[in-house]
């Protein structure tokens, strides 16, 4: 029973594979003497299971980029290595189950198969008929397909061996969390430029030369690419596109009921069984023995179960005149509904709403042409492909066609102009040089076509061009510099044990925090030092302009009733010990390939591959 309920998945996964791959592999091209494409020890990997690896891993591809993809393709990404490497994975664990003689009774067989609903007849019993028409349609004989079941049964034993039953240690998961759960109680205080008891003076010109010269990481372009580009958007050519009344008027109607609403309310309905039950919950609320929430709640709802939304009075049938009749807030009833008598609760009323043709006009004439322009955009692409298959230049095409050309110094982060397009980045980060161009759509519907003129190495910017920078930096580093002065010998007297009352220092901010937490405003580095600290520690940490002179009061162990440290435990606890387990199992299957030797053979290989071509 146990073996049972550990490979019955194993199972169906192998009957949904071998439906999917024998059904659609040309198995006549490969059959006769080509049957294996290797083997591990003792165990053969088949030429139809590599050729199912394949097909499904190039599917899964496919969806994922929501585009076919060729065989070269299919190569570069590396997926046959990857198929070759779960078969040897597999041959490895079918190889040690063929040398220790490991397999599954006749009985165990049977009843995996004989469980499986691709057999069953309409009664819900395994039909043998059935049986031998699925395992003749999926080119497989009855002996065959006991042989693969009886294989990954025996192999599921092997890995539920290795799988299963794997903790971590205790002492893993509560190192882990005492160092993500460690608290310790801080206060600070917050100087500024205008703490400062002195003036900031004016830097010389030797002084900003130095700070540019000391800091040129700062002041460095990253590298650029000088790109060359044609552009055609849609609201290029609005101007130029005319949008007729009658589409117009068309436009309109096919949005009639979005202009013209009629009156709305926000209603909540609570349902009974019947008119008697309705109708005493309805004297209840007359006399003010239950409020409607008390109603609700006791039918054991929410209020959300109640909830109609906004509704209008063909939503309501019967009880629309009522119910419209009502003022907000108000409960009527019982009246009929659709599924049986009930209160309605109003909750807000929306009055009638018209907008005429002739205000919806400049709307609709904006989404019209903002479509059509979109259109035109799309109907331009082969003639732009058309000139850039025959030499056309970027240049050639602002010359030819209506699309505008310009030129960009592009790196990662810019979002201005045309990088405001995420099309845009993505096309410059991947160009090259040996890129010829192409047209490249947009996510609003617009078209481009790019060169790259040259790539511009990291560029140190002249002082003169980043002197207002330059000058900003050195003023916030000197007012760091002179604040840390002002309070060295404070600073010194709370190591003592003065408080910041003592030294007169103001208490900005006094918090118990852990490794998880964040202090708003504060530097980068500020919980990093916290915990670099020993208990009675003075820390003075820089902001931009500003200090903050930091004391650590206590050390205290994790909260116990922390609930995210709980939740953090049994994370470490279930994903990690999952992790050791496939640690685990990769270790056991590259020592039998590595004991028992692997071996592929070309030639087969390439004649599956050629079914791909």
């Amino acid at each position: 029973m146990a073996a049972k309920s550990i490979t019955k998945p194993l199972v169906w996964i192998l009957m949904g594979l071998l439906i999917l791959g024998l059904g659609g592999f040309g198995v006549t091209s490969l059959s006769g003497t080509l049957r294996t494409v290797g083997s591990v020890g003792e165990a053969e990997i088949s030429v139809q299971d590599y050729f199912q690896g394949l097909q499904n891993e190039i599917r899964a591809e496919e969806a994922d980029r929501g585009e076919s993809i060729s065989f070269a393709q299919a190569q570069q990404l590396n997926i046959p290595e990857k198929v070759m490497g779960q078969l040897t994975v597999q041959g490895a664990l079918d190889h040690e189950t063929i040398v220790n003689n490991i397999s599954v009774g006749d009985a165990n067989l049977a009843d995996q198969i004989t469980s499986m609903r691709q057999f069953t007849g309409p009664g819900g019993e395994f039909d043998r008929e059935a049986y031998r028409f699925t395992l003749d349609r999926m080119g497989m004989n009855e002996s065959e397909f006991e042989d693969d079941i009886r294989r990954e049964i025996a192999r599921s034993f092997i890995q539920a061996a290795v799988l299963s039953g794997v903790t971590m240690p205790e002492a893993y998961t509560d190192t882990v969390k005492q160092y993500l759960g460690e608290r310790r109680g801080i206060e600070w205080a917050i100087l500024e430029r205008g703490d400062l008891e002195v003036g900031v003076p004016d830097p010389t010109e030797e002084e900003l030369a130095a700070y540019h010269s000391e800091n040129e990481a700062q002041f460095t372009r990253p590298e650029l690419k000088r790109i060359t580009y044609a552009l055609l958007t849609p609201e290029m050519i609005l101007d130029t596109v005319e949008v007729d009344e009658e589409a117009l008027r068309e436009a309109y109607e096919a949005r009639r009921d979005e202009f013209v609403q009629p009156e709305r309310r926000l209603v909540e309905r609570l349902v009974f069984s019947d008119t008697e039950a309705a109708e005493a919950a309805m004297t209840r609320l007359d006399e003010g023995e239950a409020s409607f929430e008390d109603l609700v709640a006791e039918r054991g709802l929410d209020l959300a179960d109640t909830d109609m939304g906004t509704v209008t009075a063909a939503d309501l049938g019967e009880a629309a005149d009522t119910v419209f009749q009502a003022a907000p807030s108000e409960v009527v009833g019982p009246l009929p509904s659709s599924v049986g008598p009930a209160l309605f609760r109003v909750n807000a009323v929306l009055q009638a709403q018209e907008t005429t043709f002739e205000e919806a006009e400049p709307e609709l004439r904006d989404i019209i042409a903002a479509d059509r322009a979109r259109r035109v955009v799309e109907g331009r692409v082969d003639a732009v492909d058309d000139l850039l298959a025959g030499g056309a230049t970027i240049e050639d095409l602002g010359a030819e066609t209506a699309m505008r050309v310009d030129q960009i110094d592009w790196h990662p982060g810019m979002s201005e102009d045309i990088a405001a397009y995420e099309g845009f980045r993505a096309a410059a980060a991947n160009l090259s040089a040996d890129d010829y161009p192409e047209v490249i759509e947009l996510e609003d519907g617009g078209i481009f076509a790019m060169r790259l003129d040259e790539v511009v190495p990291p560029t140190l910017q002249p002082l003169d061009e980043v002197r207002d920078a330059v000058t900003e930096a050195w003023t916030q580093t000197k007012i760091n510099e002179l604040l840390r002065e002002q309070v060295a010998g404070k600073v010194g007297r709370l190591a003592t044990g003065e408080s910041f009352e003592d030294v007169e220092l103001t208490v900005d901010g006094s918090e118990e925090v852990t490794r998880r937490g964040f202090i708003d405003q504060a530097p980068q580095e500020f919980i990093q030092t916290v915990f670099g600290m020993e208990a009675g520690e003075v820390e003075v940490i820089n902001g931009n302009g500003r200090i903050f002179v930091l004391k650590l009061n206590t050390i205290e162990p994790p909260d116990p009733e922390d609930g995210d440290l709980q939740q953090i435990d049994q994370f470490l606890r279930n994903e990690t010990a999952g992790s050791l387990s496939q640690d685990l199992f990769q270790v056991l299957a590259n020592d039998i390939r590595t004991r028992a030797g692997v071996s592929f053979d070309q030639g087969a290989l390439n004649a599956v591959h050629n079914n791909f071509q």
